[in-house]
């Protein structure tokens, strides 16, 4: 390294030093008066700079934290509007049903049933209040001319409303259907006809066939009715036995829907509203049951089909139903 490069720190700091005492001892111009006084009034511009960029950083952290805040505001009411709402369904329309065994009149029993008017069996149930079933069975014997048989079964089945599964009436119609077709798809029946019955509850259908068995040729009559939350099947069936006619399916079939429209309208006294099962009803009872919304387990469509049907034993219904 050159000589004159190790003296280079040792010259600026004379320079330096020797500025300083320049400046100190150097008399005071009117020119340089100027630039002090120049300089100094810069010194409150940079510190009115200082404090207004100081005050705009915390007005936008500010704003920001406000808009946080509603934010989260908003986001907590939405979720306190989400956790109030609860899901409703519309609630059943009748909360009982008859004893099966009364649903129909012994005038009506008389003509279907001649020798059972006394032989009604109600089916078994765990449930009374929402499933029940009653049958009579009737034999005429005409001696050497033969026998009339003839058996009769009425069942009820009510369905209540739940969150879950939906209301009363949506799963009784869905049970109705279900009802309407099993009767059209007996093994073995023969000339299977089914039509709409009028005058009677929401909906209802009248399904007829023959069916051949080893005692004789039976004419089956089976007619489903949907009114509101309950569904009514009445099972009705004739035979000739020894010798004896059989009955027409027209007398069959007019006697049954008859029945139908008795039972129909005991569901509907017995929930205290008079006789307006007989027809479709036009003022709905569900309004004054609304109050008393049900949340209880009902019996799904293809178990409370089963649990429906009554469990008496009747040859005629052994004979109808199964081969």
């Amino acid at each position: 390294m050159s000589e004159g490069t190790m003296h280079r720190p040792a010259q600026r700091d004379q320079r330096e030093q020797r500025d300083d005492q320049l400046s100190r001892t150097a008399p005071v111009t009117p020119k340089r008066l100027h630039r002090a006084l120049a300089a100094l009034a810069t010194v409150p511009v940079l510190l009115l700079v200082a404090a207004g960029c100081s005050s705009d950083s915390g007005s936008d952290s500010g704003s920001a934290g406000s808009a946080d805040n509603a934010a989260k505001d908003t986001d907590a009411t939405g979720a306190g509007e989400t956790v109030s709402a609860s899901p409703t369904v519309q609630a059943a329309a009748y909360q009982k049903i008859p004893e099966p065994c009364t649903a129909l009149t012994t005038k009506t029993l008389k003509e279907l049933v001649p020798k059972g008017v006394k032989s009604g069996k109600e089916g078994s149930s765990n449930d009374t209040s929402t499933r029940g079933s009653c049958s009579w069975t009737s034999l005429t014997n005409n001696g050497v001319k033969g026998s009339q048989f003839r058996w009769l079964n009425v069942s009820l089945l009510r369905f209540e409303s739940n969150v879950t599964r939906g209301s009363g009436d949506e799963l009784a119609q869905a049970y109705y259907e279900t009802q309407v077709d099993d009767a059209q798809s007996v093994s073995g029946a023969k000339n299977v006809a089914s039509e709409p019955v009028t005058g009677v509850g929401d909906d209802a259908t009248s399904v007829r066939y023959d069916l051949k068995k080893k005692e004789g040729a039976f004419r089956q009559q089976t007619v489903v009715v949907r009114i509101e939350n309950v569904v009514v099947t009445l099972d009705y069936n004739g035979a000739g036995l020894a010798g004896e006619k059989t009955p027409s399916a027209e007398s069959l079939s007019k006697a049954a829907v008859k029945a139908v429209k008795e039972a129909v309208a005991k569901v509907s006294s017995t929930n205290g509203d008079g006789d307006a099962g007989t027809s479709a009803p036009s003022n709905s009872p569900s309004s004054s049951a609304s109050s008393s919304a049900s949340s209880s387990a009902k019996p799904s469509a293809s178990a409370s089909k089963s649990a429906s049907k009554s469990t008496s034993t009747s040859p005629s219904s052994s004979a109808t139903k199964k081969n």
